[in-house]
């Protein structure tokens, strides 16, 4: 049952990524349904690996964490070797081969919250998972 339960939320993390994207940047790339599919399984573990009562910041900061080291290895994967040229950083500051971003970092940051709540609502709702309880610190 795990398994399956985190297929589904990998698979709807996917799929909220791309409309995400695609509302954000007007186009996406198929990629990146593994790419945010994974991080929402991630965003999502650290409730099962953590004390329930950890603060929403520290769950917000290693959510960032996550998705900041999946975007650069899916970044050198996708973009350096395969060249496919998915997205490019290096305008911005802050960035590390044009992979990731200090400003999308802080982005991740913010977005976190919302993956870490859709993440206890999904689990409440399909598999009658118990909401926790959030702090903020």
């Amino acid at each position: 049952m795990r398994l399956a339960k985190h297929l589904i939320l990998f698979s709807l993390g996917g799929l909220i990524y791309l409309i995400i994207e695609i509302l954000f940047r007007g186009y996406t790339h198929q990629s990146m349904f593994f790419v945010g599919g994974l991080c929402f399984v991630l965003i999502g573990l650290i409730n099962e690996l953590l004390d329930p009562s950890t603060p929403m910041l520290i769950q917000m900061f290693l959510s960032m964490t996550l998705i900041t080291t999946v975007e650069f290895v899916s970044g050198c994967v996708l973009n350096l070797i395969l060249d496919l040229n998915v997205w490019d950083y290096s305008e911005l500051w802050g960035n590390i081969l044009g992979q990731i971003s200090i400003p999308f970092m802080g982005a991740w940051f913010f977005l976190s919250a919302a993956g870490i709540l859709l993440d206890d609502i999904l689990r409440h709702l399909i598999f009658r998972e118990k909401l926790p309880k959030y702090t903020i610190v």
